[in-house]
């Protein structure tokens, strides 16, 4: 019933034939930029065990002392050629690392580095969007994506008595698309785009100047206290600011926070299954001075995120994994979320591809829209893993009894339950037939599951659905209710 009435109310937004043509998208979909606040784990005698059956590590346990490794059990031990070419500046920067701690570095600190190193990380210095990118996300497969989460925001605005003042926060908000979208699809309703205060966290330059374009901002300031930049959109006047962390977002207002392909991005830890129980999976510098992964021959520190995590599942789950992945900055940066829905009110939505569950192996990396492996070239490739949306729900839960968790849903029922289909037949009733077949290509990217069935070009370019892949869930103050399409 809520949906129905706010679909009445937003209307017009639905029955617009406004269309933007897209270029063709990319077959390959992963992520996003980011910037990570997750903090690197060295080796301390704080170690901690999972399982009395894990070894117990001995002697001075500081940085100082070099770690032994061991590369004997590890699953399908990568046997893999580096194309060749001298080190760049960030394979330089990594070995150094390893070289100074006199052992190998964790999963999650090598893929904080590939990705946001201030020099020569992956997403700082470049644009790595789109079909000339590296990958391509669903704002820029299709309009109406953006135009869905306008809808679901708006609503949610609704529920929360129509607010004066609002800040929308978009974490990782790449090009900008998606809020481009969002913005363009509820500029007629003045009252809801007169409450908005635009919060972009994103950490990358290039990137902001993109999004301070996309948005067509005008009238640039810079804090000098806290170096955010700020601006003017002119698609609906409201004011928009950068941060480079969630944490330097003014607290006070009420709250909406959109989280699209920015979990998976955060750094991981590996684990691996063996003999005496549960062991790191690490990244250290072989004879031939390739990267190459090894297992630590004893606890470290990271353990006790497995350990936590583990008490979160049941004992058949984790028994029968042989590797399991762990986020701890998911973990922190819910924590976050969910304390600030909780003291300003508000609620979050995230939609990312993963599961309901334990993370067995999932980290892949992909350059110009293929996979490659991970530890090759080094700050070329974008590195991603699967969200563990289980993990989510309870470090949300944890924080506050004021906060309820909602989903996961699938993609492809977020967007029905918030009217793409309806979008999609007014959209093809005013567009040529090139606009439609870019327009039929989007909706089953976005809601679809599998190969497209009506595509009759060449086999290779056929259509993946992104609708069973990608899921969706909300951290809500309770006070607003359930918010729509999780009802």
């Amino acid at each position: 019933m809520m949906l129905r009435r706010s679909l009445a109310r937003l209307s017009p937004l639905l029955s617009n034939g406004a269309l933007r043509l897209n270029p063709k998208p990319s077959l390959s979909s992963s992520s996003r930029s980011f910037c990570s606040s997750s903090q690197t784990l060295s080796p301390s005698p704080s170690s901690s065990k999972l399982d009395n059956d894990h070894t117990e590590s001995s002697g001075d346990s500081s940085p100082a002392v070099a770690i032994s490794i061991d590369r004997s059990g590890l699953c399908n031990p990568p046997e893999h050629a580096h194309e060749p070419s001298s080190d760049s500046e960030l394979v330089k920067h990594l070995k150094s690392i390893i070289k100074f701690r006199g052992g190998p570095i964790s999963v999650a600190e090598y893929m904080e580095e590939v990705l946001t190193n201030p020099k020569s990380g992956f997403y700082i210095n470049r644009d790595v969007f789109g079909n000339s990118g590296d990958f391509i996300t669903s704002p820029e497969v299709s309009q109406m994506f953006g135009e869905m989460v306008a809808v679901w925001v708006m609503c949610l605005w609704e529920q929360m008595g129509q607010p004066p003042s609002v800040n929308l926060v978009e974490l990782g908000p790449g090009r900008g698309t998606l809020m481009s979208d969002l913005l363009r699809g509820s500029s007629k309703f003045k009252t809801f785009t007169k409450s908005l205060h635009i919060h972009l966290v994103e950490c990358s330059p290039v990137l902001q100047r993109i999004q301070h374009e996309k948005l067509k901002c005008t009238d640039e300031l810079i804090n000098e206290e806290s170096g955010a930049k700020s601006a003017v959109s002119a698609i609906t006047d409201a004011p928009v600011t950068w941060h480079a962390s969630l944490d330097q977002v003014p607290s006070g207002s009420p709250t909406i926070i959109i989280a699209h392909e920015f979990f998976d991005a955060l750094p991981i830890y590996q684990f691996q299954k063996g003999a005496r129980g549960w062991s790191e999976k690490m990244v250290n510098v072989s004879e031939d001075s390739k990267f190459r992964f090894v297992l630590s021959p004893g606890p470290t520190p990271a353990l006790l995120y497995l350990s936590r995590r583990c008490q979160w599942a049941p004992r058949e789950e984790v028994a029968k994994l042989e590797q399991i992945e762990v986020c701890p900055s998911a973990m922190d940066l819910t924590r976050k979320i969910a304390k600030r829905i909780d003291s300003d009110g508000g609620a979050a939505l995230i939609i990312d591809y993963g599961k309901d569950g334990l993370i067995s192996d999932s980290l892949q990396a992909i350059r110009k829209h293929k996979f490659v492996h991970i530890l090759d070239d080094p700050g070329s490739a974008d590195l991603s893993a699967y969200v563990d949306f289980a993990s989510i729900r309870h470090s949300a839960e944890e924080i506050s009894e004021n906060v309820s968790v909602h989903g996961p849903i699938t993609q492809s029922q977020l967007l029905g339950s918030l009217g793409i289909n309806f979008r999609v037949e007014t959209l093809l009733q005013n567009c040529t037939e090139e606009q439609a077949e870019n327009l039929r290509t989007g909706y089953w990217r976005l809601v679809g599951d599998g190969e497209a069935p009506f595509w009759e070009g060449p086999d290779e370019q056929t259509p993946i659905g992104m609708g069973t892949r990608y899921l969706a869930m909300a951290i809500v103050n309770k006070k607003q209710g359930v918010p729509v399409a999780f009802q």
